[in-house]
This record gives structure tokens, C-alpha cells and sequence, in this order.
């Protein structure tokens, strides 16, 4: 099968990886790229078409894998494929309700997805749920792959809706973990609380180290997927505030390529939290 990656990121890079390795031509367009998309995709042996209308023309299926906040437009830029257009994207439902109305009305097939865990490396496969009409029938395609297929259910979006809640908790308490931190050295009382969070939630030591870390390397990513999960939320009911919230601490995040989960990455992300220090 031919499979066309939108885009050869880290954990695209890595999907489109094991694709190769179980067998499929995975294609990608270089056309605007930078030069460090080029060498992920080169190293995980992706072929290179040039252009976006040449992957339309000639893969049978399409995965889509961008910042949340880029998945509409990247529907869009496809908008008359007619293949399967995997949207794998962390996006809240009725976004993921939005991408299968733009493909379904160019004639193609949408089967939702949604990723969890890092970019799939030997050893360590990822595990990808779907769910929509041709989500079993897509699930079988990846047979072979480092990356565990789970199918939801056949109605699109439940695998949107796994993923939200998913992150609502990993990404959306790191974000929490972070402000209270920031909290604490704002009132003077930062010296205590770690203390006392060493007696009573050692976890919470690691859990500051890894998500400083975070912020740092990724936070930038997470800015839209902390949105949609208050899409999400809002949309069946809930208050999104709580994400929202989180939004902005990863906006107000430093972007540090190559940070450590260390002390010295700590300091960084929680001076850049206080928005008051550099007024």
C-alpha cells in the first residue's frame, strides 16, 4: 500500500518508520519543508514526491500528523482526495466532526484518530486507536507495524474523544503542577512546599523535573491540543476552564530545544510563567 504522511515530524516521522518497515510505500512532499523534516524523513526511509498534490495523487491512504491547531487547514489542503484520509491529529470532536465533513464532501473516506504515547521506536511501540466506518478495516493495514491499532468503535470521533480525555489528565496536570510551583515562589513559601512535597508526594519531585522539561521541548505543541480538550469539554457540558488555564501556562512556556529535565530548565520555565516579572 501506499501511505502519504502530512508531515514527517517526530511522531510522523516515526508512524511513517514503521509503516516502511512493515511494508508500505510511504510517501511525503518536501515542497516547503525544512531541512530538518528532510533528514527525519530520509532517515526513516520516507520517499519524496515533492509536492502535496503528488501524495493526493498517488497514496491509497493519507495520515495526517500536525499541531492540532493545523489539522482543519491541512484537511483542507487535500480537499478532493479520495482516498482514506486518517486524521490522527489531537483534536476535540467536533473539530474531528468538521475534518470528516471537508473530506467526505471532496469524496474521500475519514477514520478518526488518535495517538498515544511517544513516536514508535523499536521496542516501543505506540498505540494508535481509530474509530469511524473503515476504522477496523484501517487497523488491519497496520498489521506488522511497531504501533498497536486499537479500534474504538465505528462511530468517528471516539477515538478524538479517548485522546482529549487522555491528555486532559497527562498534559493537562503537568501544566497544573507547573502554575502551582510558580505559585509557591510567588508567595515565598516555594522552599516548604518542596519539602513537604518530598515527605508526602515524592512523586511530585520527578513529576516537576519531567514536566519543566516539557514545557520547555514541546509546550509549544500543546498550546492547540490544551484548547481542543476545552472544546471538548465545553461541548458535552463541562467547564474548559481547567484547559484553557493550561493553554496558557504552555504558551507562556520558554521554547528551549535540547533542555534537561533538571533544575536549570526548572528555573527557566517557571521564571517565564510569571507574566508580572517582565512588565
Amino acid at each position: 500500500m501506499r501511505i502519504g504522511i502530512l508531515h514527517p515530524g517526530e511522531m510522523g516521522a516515526g508512524i511513517g518508520s514503521a509503516l516502511v518497515d512493515a511494508g508500505h510505500e510511504v510517501l511525503w512532499a518536501s515542497e516547503g519543508r525544512s531541512q530538518a523534516t528532510r533528514s527525519r524523513a530520509e532517515k526513516a526511509g520516507l520517499r519524496d514526491v515533492e509536492s502535496l498534490a503528488d501524495v493526493t495523487a498517488h497514496a491509497d491512504m493519507i495520515i495526517s500528523v500536525c499541531p492540532p491547531h493545523a489539522a482543519v487547514q491541512m484537511a483542507c489542503l487535500v480537499a478532493g482526495y479520495g482516498g482514506t484520509y486518517l486524521d490522527a491529529n489531537a483534536v476535540a470532536p467536533p473539530t474531528a466532526a468538521d475534518i470528516a465533513r471537508l473530506i467526505g464532501a471532496g469524496g474521500g473516506r475519514y477514520v478518526d484518530g488518535g495517538i498515544i504515547g511517544g513516536p514508535p521506536i523499536p521496542g516501543r511501540p505506540s498505540r494508535i486507536y481509530l474509530s469511524g466506518a473503515g476504522a477496523q478495516h484501517l487497523a488491519e493495514c497496520f498489521a506488522g507495524a511497531n504501533l498497536e491499532c486499537r479500534v474504538v468503535s465505528d462511530h468517528a470521533g471516539d477515538a478524538s474523544a479517548l485522546k482529549c480525555a487522555y491528555a486532559a489528565w497527562t498534559k493537562g496536570t503537568s501544566a497544573l503542577v507547573l502554575a502551582i510551583r510558580r505559585y509557591a515562589r510567588s508567595e515565598g513559601v516555594e522552599e516548604a512546599l518542596v519539602e513537604e512535597w518530598s515527605q508526602s508526594q515524592p512523586d511530585l519531585t520527578k513529576r516537576v523535573l519531567t514536566a519543566a522539561n516539557q514545557a520547555a521541548t514541546k509546550g509549544w505543541r500543546w498550546v492547540g491540543e490544551m484548547e481542543e480538550i476545552a472544546k471538548a469539554f465545553e461541548a458535552v457540558g463541562l467547564p474548559g476552564g481547567f484547559h484553557t488555564a493550561a493553554a496558557d501556562i504552555y504558551r507562556r512556556a520558554p521554547h528551549v530545544e535540547g533542555a534537561g529535565a533538571d533544575a536549570a530548565t526548572i528555573e527557566r520555565v517557571l521564571e517565564a510563567l510569571n507574566l508580572r516579572l517582565h512588565r
